[in-house]
């Protein structure tokens, strides 16, 4: 797995779903540069059963990453087509009807692969043809990036384990803090509470309290 952090966000152009239903062919990460942060999310599978309460739980959150300008997209290895039918399919029915934000068509599998989530690899077997050994799905990666297109965090579970949207904001509002201000922020920090200059003063002053 490769940790990102740090760097500069893989590029690629893909095709991808639209406000739930306008498929486009060269959607990338670079429209938002200079504009906007980014939480770019993959999960492993549409149609499946942990991947709809996070996409429906960010998108339940919406206004909150809005408010805080920032873009959030979705990504997983399935075509375009199947991300246009689960999105037309009602919550009910185990779709994710109602969800607005991009979804991206990672069909090729080259986009989880450069982020270092998919769940497998291609090699060459003893007749040198290319196979691929395990699963070709993306494990559940969130990236947070900067307007410079820097990753500044990453979290990565294992297929069965959904996310925390709460934490995915909670880290929006550290990062964001952290560049108005200059202080850094502690463990458990939210938006309001004390932060840190980086002198032992303000640490020694902010663990007496």
């Amino acid at each position: 797995m490769s940790i990102l952090v740090g760097k500069k966000a893989p590029v690629f152009t893909a095709k991808a779903v639209l406000n739930g239903n306008k498929i486009v062919e060269d959607f990338s990460l670079e429209q938002y540069i200079g504009k906007k942060h980014v939480v770019f999310f993959f999960y492993p599978a549409d149609f499946t059963f942990v991947c709809p309460t996070e996409i429906i739980a960010f998108q339940n959150k919406i206004e909150e990453f809005e408010k805080r300008d920032v873009a959030v997209i979705g990504c997983s290895v399935d075509s375009e087509f199947s991300h246009w039918k689960w999105l037309q399919t009602d919550q009910r029915d185990g779709g994710i009807k109602g969800v607005k934000y991009p979804l991206v068509a990672d069909a090729s599998n080259s986009i989880a692969e450069n982020f270092g989530v998919l769940a497998g690899a291609y090699d060459y077997n003893e007749n040198g043809e290319i196979v691929f050994h395990g699963q070709p799905a993306a494990y559940r990666g969130l990236f947070l990036i900067d307007r410079e297109g820097i990753v500044k965090h990453q979290v990565v579970n294992d297929m069965p384990l959904g996310r925390s949207v709460d934490e995915t904001l909670r880290m929006v509002d550290a990062l964001k803090f952290h560049e108005e201000n200059g202080e850094v922020c502690p463990a458990d920090w939210h938006d309001g509470e004390k932060a840190i200059s980086e002198t032992q003063e303000s640490i020694a002053s902010y663990l007496a309290n």
